[in-house]
C-alpha cells in the first residue's frame, strides 16, 4: 500500500508541477510516533495557477487531495503554490506545533 506521502504526491501530478515537493512534517506534532503520517507541508510550483488567487491555488490542491484530508489520515496540510514566475526556490519555514515533542 502506498503511504500518504506517495498518494499525495500522485494527487498532485494532476497539476503538471515544475516544482514538487511534500515533506512529513508530523515528527514535530503532538502524538508523534514512528511512521505516523499526519501533517504534511506541499511546495508546488505549475502553471496550472495562472490567473488564479492563492485562495483559489489552494481550492484547487485541497480538490485534488480531498480524499486524503480527515482526522484519521492527514489532519494538516500546509500550501506554498507558485507560478514558475513567482518561484524563488525556497519556501518558508513552517512554525513550530505548540504539541510538539519537547526535545
Amino acid at each position: 500500500m502506498n503511504t500518504l506521502e506517495q498518494q499525495l504526491i500522485e494527487c498532485l501530478q494532476a497539476l503538471a508541477p515544475s516544482h514538487l515537493d511534500v515533506i512529513n512534517e508530523s515528527a514535530g506534532h503532538g502524538g508523534y510516533f514512528p511512521g505516523k503520517e499526519s501533517h504534511f507541508k506541499v511546495i508546488v510550483v505549475s502553471e496550472a495557477f495562472d490567473g488564479l488567487r492563492l485562495v483559489q491555488r489552494h481550492q484547487k490542491i485541497y480538490a485534488l487531495t480531498t480524499g486524503l484530508m480527515s482526522p484519521e489520515r492527514i489532519h494538516a496540510l500546509a500550501i506554498h503554490a507558485y507560478l514558475p514566475s513567482e518561484w524563488q526556490g525556497q519556501a518558508p519555514a513552517s512554525p513550530d506545533c505548540a504539541h510538539a515533542p519537547k526535545s
